[in-house]
């Protein structure tokens, strides 16, 4: 394992019987639980997140290579790609949400980080990454999006939008990679119980556990294992897009608890 703000030469990574993955936002949640889910099916995993002491210890626990990323930073997306000439998965999770305000009283600093979190940032890591998915020879890139990326729903267009970005982004790269060994899927969950709320109300803990109560979310648990078998899938299967949900949930505007 090495971890550093300037990548370190990692013999796995320049190993040609090596399989890489590439996970962003891998510091917690579904990232986290991602990166853990292809280190068992034998990829070597370069985590990254802003959160060094975070990515340190889970490139330590699962054999990989942790790298500070901040997607928001062409800087730091540069730096944290040097040395990646072989990618087989890149998955881009790195995203979230800020604040449920109407349109009418939007934050502009809050869409703002949104829309260079969730549609800048990935798209900067995808841009940087293509060269290597392609040299791989089979390339695979999974967008984390959400159901957000499929419908509407008051007080959440700041994030709706932005998601709905990045999904198109990634839809449209699926026509103009045609033919290259690359694959494109696309995963949209509905409510999972990780940091998400936390982030999107401002560290307000008493309100993001309540986004949870009275339902049974989905975990990252739950998302990565799908993310695992996304990536086991033989190189002529493309699984254009996964839509999940708990049980409990309809759809973004609809649960148990809102009828």
């Amino acid at each position: 394992m090495s971890t550093d703000t300037e990548p370190a030469a990692n013999p796995a990574l320049t190993d040609p019987d090596s399989r890489i993955a590439v996970v962003t936002g891998a510091s917690s949640g579904i990232g986290e639980a991602a990166a853990r889910a292809l280190a068992a099916q034998g990829y070597h995993v370069v985590v990254g997140a802003r959160r060094v002491d975070r990515i340190t210890a889970l490139a330590d626990e699962i054999g990989g290579t942790g790298r500070q990323l901040d997607v928001t930073d062409e800087q730091s997306v540069t730096d944290f790609v040097a040395g990646l000439d072989r990618v087989h998965v890149l998955v881009n999770n790195a995203g979230g949400a800020k604040g449920l305000d109407p349109v009418t009283t939007a934050n502009f600093d809050d869409w703002r980080w949104m829309w260079e979190t969730n549609v800048l940032g990935s798209l900067r890591v995808t841009k940087a990454l293509l060269p290597a998915l392609e040299a791989s020879g089979d390339g695979l890139i999974i967008s984390i999006t959400s159901i957000a990326a499929l419908e509407a729903y008051d007080n959440g267009a700041g994030y709706t939008s932005a998601k709905h970005a990045q999904a198109i982004t990634h839809r449209t790269l699926r026509y103009e990679l045609l033919g290259k060994p690359i694959r494109l899927t696309e995963i949209a969950p509905g409510m999972v119980e990780t940091d998400f709320s936390l982030v999107r109300f401002d560290g307000d803990q008493e309100r993001a556990d309540a986004v949870y109560q009275g339902l049974t979310p989905l975990s990252a648990e739950d998302v990565a294992e799908v993310i695992g078998f996304v990536a086991s899938r033989p190189p002529h299967v493309n699984l254009d897009q996964i839509v999940l949900k708990p049980r409990d949930q309809a759809s973004a505007r609809r649960n148990i608890k809102t009828g």
